[in-house]
């Protein structure tokens, strides 16, 4: 294996911190070429240094002189704003592009690297929540390798690598339940911000672990499903796995089914996408399982978590629908974290967004750009009227 040469889309967040542990543990084998944040500059000075990053990215200009102060004499050019990114994401000494921004902002730079020819490490779902035909198409189009991160797809997708080529009926996509799994409906609909961030296995983002609480990040993660294996949604199957120890499974059509097992570690998943197809030492822990005793599993419940439901709706109705539920969902999402709306309110958000969307069927991008725009506006008036 050559040394791959990276780009990290939002290096200072918990998925892009653990990807450059990984370059930490393997320099031989990764090299940073590209680091971006939005207003991290701090840290993503010290990354550049650290790592010799040839170009740093601030994507708020507000910091960008802060940025350069920081990284004067250290080699590492610095340029501002979210065009400049995915400007040099085409640079001929990249050889893959790592998204590891959370939200609608992913979406851009992964269609610049597809368009580019980068191979796409995809750590961000709602690239493939809102525009999941358009992207998939581009990706085909452009023979480009997506491998993705998220610990659920990585699972599938090693589970494929002993497929033997075998058709599979279904996939069985786990999740943890979150904080609220053991609380009833009442006590949910008075949880706090800082309990839904207390998540019992994952360390992540404020968005994603909330996202976790109200299951919609499950949701997110059937639709990916949907488009990276080709798999309709009623064959991905939800399951909870209190544990968090099997990631997912797939199903043969002979009833045979293959899991991935692993501690709970980002880095796992991170660095298959990595080097793949090779296996590296990771320094992690192992799975014990003579002391982890026993693997349990629950169905989830569709009435205490809405916005699961909520999603296989988007994808039924199909078409432009899951942007907007995306987009209703980040202005939920934030206005909870800054303590203005209840948690069933979330739901209730996107619900009602959902229903007030102009459809459009088979969306383009610039579609796809309205829409988010639109539902974002419409979610924060409703949020202001509450």
């Amino acid at each position: 294996m050559g040394k791959k040469h990276i780009a990290i889309f939002g290096s200072t967040g918990s998925i892009g911190r653990q990807t450059l542990d990984v370059v930490r543990q393997h320099p031989d084998l990764f090299e940073v070429e590209l680091l971006t944040a939005n207003n991290s500059w701090e840290r993503l000075s010290q990354q550049a240094r650290e790592f010799g990053a040839k170009a740093a990215v601030i994507c708020n200009r507000d910091f960008f002189q802060d940025t350069q102060n920081a990284l004067e004499g250290s080699g590492t050019a610095v340029y501002a704003g979210i065009d400049e990114a995915c400007r040099l994401v085409s640079g001929e000494n990249i050889d893959m592009v790592v998204i590891a921004l959370v939200g609608f902002s992913g979406l851009r730079p992964s269609i610049a690297a597809i368009e580019a020819g980068k191979t796409l490490a995809l750590a961000n779902k709602e690239t493939l929540v809102t525009a999941g035909g358009l992207v998939m198409d581009l990706v085909k189009r452009k023979g480009i390798s997506l491998l993705p991160i998220d610990s659920e797809h990585s699972a599938i997708f090693q589970c494929l690598q002993g497929s033997e080529g075998n058709k599979i009926s279904k996939i069985h996509l786990t999740a943890s339940g979150g904080p609220f799994r053991t609380w009833s409906k009442e006590e949910i609909a008075k949880a706090t911000k800082d309990q839904a961030l207390r998540h019992p296995h994952w360390s992540m983002g404020a968005k994603i672990t909330i996202d976790s609480a109200t299951m919609m990040n499950k949701g997110f993660e059937m639709i990916e499903a949907k488009w990276l294996f080709d798999m309709a949604p009623e064959k991905i199957n939800i399951i909870i796995q209190p544990q968090s120890v099997i990631h997912s499974m797939i199903e043969f059509e002979d009833g045979s089914v293959i899991a991935q097992l692993a501690c709970p570690d980002m880095r796992e998943p991170i660095q298959y996408a990595l080097a793949y197809p090779q296996r590296l030492p990771l320094e992690s822990k192992r799975l014990d399982f003579a002391q982890l005793g026993s693997l349990t599993f629950e169905k989830p419940d569709y009435e205490k978590f809405p916005a699961l439901g909520l999603a296989f709706e988007a994808t039924k109705r199909g078409g432009n629908i899951p942007c907007a539920m995306n987009a209703a969902n980040e202005a939920a999402v934030a206005a909870y974290l800054n303590d203005r709306i209840s948690f069933y309110q979330i739901p209730a958000i996107v619900e009602h967004c959902m229903d007030l969307t102009s459809f459009v069927k088979e969306p383009g991008l610039t579609e796809i750009l309205a829409t988010n725009n639109e539902i974002f506006a419409k979610a924060k008036e409703l949020i202001n009227k509450v």
